[in-house]
């Protein structure tokens, strides 16, 4: 029986396909795709024992091996595939390469009257493909860059727009040293193909223009691939410019009001405990940047509000500490790399200007 390939990736992703990997966790867990659940044919111990039997007898003694130890769990695991393409009926399967693994479970499914299509190629050509996609995208993409000050608002001005790209939200971190979520980032592979999407789907939505918001090589602990990020800093930047006291409010509203809220769900009581010490590695992390007595003036700020937060409830005396991390450490060495950087500045303005002048590029 011929079953069904495809190499269409396109189409994975713009569909937002539901994917099968039937790879074993050890692999899964370095890197797979968006929409994809691991349902293996081997799991870890399984993989293992079959390739020691291959290095040491061959292909024909390995795959004995494989039928050996999957027979008496062969109707278990198509019963939980069955289940999940009952429930995602465009759902395609895929393996390392698109060999034995996913050729016996798509034949096994067969068998129950599941006709269910592999990847061409597997999880190596797939990878292949959203790699390219990247790195032609982001060249061929006319870029538009928000930068700003710590707290200007970009990222909410980034939400606001039909054609951005949001590298933060892809990668689950505010990109600064108390950018880190409850939620632990993506692993590196898993955040490459989740921006490769991103850019496709942009891409297929015919805008003139890519907007991004303005960030290192890193954004917490994954980083942009090299040619991508050398493509993005081919575009122009425009400077959303937000008074001081608007940047502190939304600071604080981010950093203190969203990210209480946040942690007293996921620590309960614990939460705001938690959250203060989080927030005292945060300024620990930079403290030589700051120097020494910036650094001890913040870290008793931040103390004395906490204070107060734990006897009355009140987290307002949370913002002088924030308007001086701001002022006297995030602006300097914003303002020096804005000064060294060789991308033109195409625009400045506050907020509404910003937004006017990008929805215009777009006319």
């Amino acid at each position: 029986m011929e079953l069904p390939l495809t190499d269409d990736f396109r189409a994975i992703v713009l569909a937002n396909r539901p994917l099968i990997d039937v790879r074993a966790p050890v692999e899964f867990e370095k890197g797979a795709f968006p929409g994809a659940v691991n349902l293996p044919l081997l799991n870890d111990e399984e993989r293992r024992l079959i390739g020691t039997r291959y290095k040491e007898a061959g292909n024909t003694e390995a795959v004995e091996l494989g039928k050996e130890l999957i027979g008496p769990v062969k109707d278990e695991r198509v019963k939980v595939w069955k289940a999940f393409v009952q429930a995602n009926l465009d759902a395609y399967l895929y393996c390392f390469r698109g060999g034995q693994r996913s050729q016996i479970s798509q034949m096994w499914m067969a068998e129950e009257n599941i006709t269910i299509p592999r990847l061409k190629g597997g999880y190596k050509a797939f990878r292949n493909f959203l790699i390219e996609e990247s790195e032609r995208i982001s060249e061929e993409a006319d870029t538009i860059i928000i930068g700003g000050r710590t707290g200007s608002g970009k990222t909410l001005l980034i939400h606001q727009l039909d054609n951005a790209v949001d590298l933060e939200g892809i990668a689950n971190h505010r990109g600064s040293s108390f950018g880190r979520f409850i939620t632990p980032q993506p692993v590196q592979i898993d955040f490459e193909d989740a921006l490769s999407y991103a850019l496709i789907r942009h891409e297929a939505k015919g805008h003139r223009h890519l907007v991004i918001e303005h960030e290192s090589h890193n954004v917490g602990r994954v980083y942009i691939p090299k040619p991508v990020y050398e493509n993005f800093e081919q575009g122009g930047l425009v400077i959303l410019v937000t008074p001081l006291e608007e940047r502190t409010e939304i600071t604080y509203h981010e950093y203190v009001t969203v990210a209480l809220k946040d942690y007293r769900q996921q620590f309960g009581d614990e939460g705001d405990q938690q959250w203060f010490e989080d927030a005292n590695a945060g300024i620990d992390r930079i403290k030589r940047r700051l120097g020494s007595e910036r650094y001890t003036q913040i870290k008793v700020l931040l103390a004395n509000a906490f204070a107060k937060q734990l006897q009355t409830g009140e987290t307002e005396k949370h913002k002088p500490w924030i308007t001086m991390l701001l002022q006297d450490y995030y602006d300097p060495m914003y303002d020096y790399q804005i000064e060294k950087s060789p991308i033109p500045i195409l625009f400045r303005g506050n907020a509404e200007e910003v937004l006017a002048f990008i929805q215009s590029r777009e006319q």
